[in-house]
C-alpha cells in the first residue's frame, strides 16, 4: 500500500506540474457545458434534467480527451527507458500499475466534480431526481476509467505517444459506437440477432445508459469492472514481457 501511495504521488505531481493536465481539465468543462447550455438546449428544453443536454455527450469527449492524459503512463517510460529502472526498485509490478492508474483516474474524478454548477443551476431551477443524477455521474467516471485503462494498457505495448494516442482513440469510440443505439438498430434490420446481442454487451453504450437512467444493474458493474481488471492484467502481462 505504501509503494501505491508513493507512485500515486509522484504521478498526480507530475500531473499537475504540467500544462497538459490543466488544459485537458479546461477543454473538457468548457465543451461539456458548451454543448448543454447552447447545442445541447439546456434552456429552451424547459425540463430540469441533465440527462440529454449533458451526460450523454462526456463518453464522447472522454473518448477524445481521456488517451490524451493516459498516453503517457508507460510510453515514456519504455522511450527514456526507466521502465528496466523500475524493475530494479523493490516496488512490485502491480503496485506501479495502481499507483498510476489511481493518479490519472483521479485527474478525471478532479474534471468531473468541476462539473457542479450545471447540478446546483437544475436544483435551483426545477426540481430534478438528484438519485438520478448521481446514477449518471457515476456512469459517466466508470465510463472514463474503463477508456484510462484501456489507455494503459495500449501505452504499455507503445513506446511512442502519439501511436498510443491514435491506437487508443480508435479503440474507445469503437466500444462506444459499436452498443449505440442506431447501430444496434441498423444490424437488427439483417436479422444478426447473435451479433446484435455481442456487440450490445461488448459496447459500453448499453452500459453507461442504464445508469444515466437511474438503474443500478448487477450486469452493468460487472461489465465495468470487469473491463478494468482485464486491462489491468494485460497491462501487467506486457510489462513482464518486456522485462523477461
Amino acid at each position: 500500500m505504501k509503494a501505491i501511495w508513493t507512485i500515486f504521488k509522484r504521478e498526480l505531481y507530475a500531473y499537475f506540474t504540467q500544462p497538459t493536465a490543466y488544459a485537458i481539465i479546461f477543454v473538457f468543462l468548457i465543451l461539456s457545458m458548451l454543448f448543454a447550455f447552447t447545442f445541447g438546449g439546456f434552456f429552451q428544453a424547459g425540463d430540469a434534467n441533465i440527462e440529454w443536454p449533458f451526460l450523454l455527450i462526456h463518453p464522447i469527449l472522454y473518448a477524445l480527451l481521456a488517451p490524451a492524459t493516459a498516453m503517457r503512463l508507460w510510453a515514456d517510460e519504455s522511450r527514456n527507458g526507466t521502465i528496466e529502472l523500475l524493475g530494479t526498485f523493490p516496488i512490485s509490478t502491480w503496485s506501479t500499475i495502481l499507483g498510476k492508474y489511481l493518479a490519472s483516474i483521479t485527474v478525471w474524478l478532479t474534471a468531473l466534480l468541476l462539473t457542479f454548477p450545471i447540478v446546483v443551476t437544475v436544483n435551483y431551477l426545477g426540481d430534478p431526481d438528484n438519485g438520478r443524477i448521481i446514477s449518471g455521474y457515476l456512469g459517466s467516471y466508470l465510463s472514463c476509467c474503463v477508456f484510462l485503462a484501456i489507455t494503459m494498457l495500449v501505452s504499455a505495448c507503445s513506446r511512442d505517444q502519439v501511436v498510443c494516442l491514435i491506437v487508443s482513440v480508435m479503440i474507445c469510440l469503437l466500444m462506444l459506437i459499436c452498443g449505440h443505439d442506431t447501430i444496434v438498430r441498423e444490424l437488427s434490420k439483417f436479422r444478426y440477432d447473435r451479433l446484435v446481442e455481442a456487440l450490445t454487451n461488448l459496447g459500453l453504450w448499453d452500459h453507461f445508459r442504464s445508469l444515466t437512467r437511474g438503474l443500478f444493474r448487477y450486469q452493468d458493474m460487472v461489465w465495468f469492472a470487469s473491463m478494468i481488471v482485464t486491462c489491468l492484467v494485460g497491462t501487467s502481462a506486457m510489462l513482464s514481457a518486456k522485462r523477461a
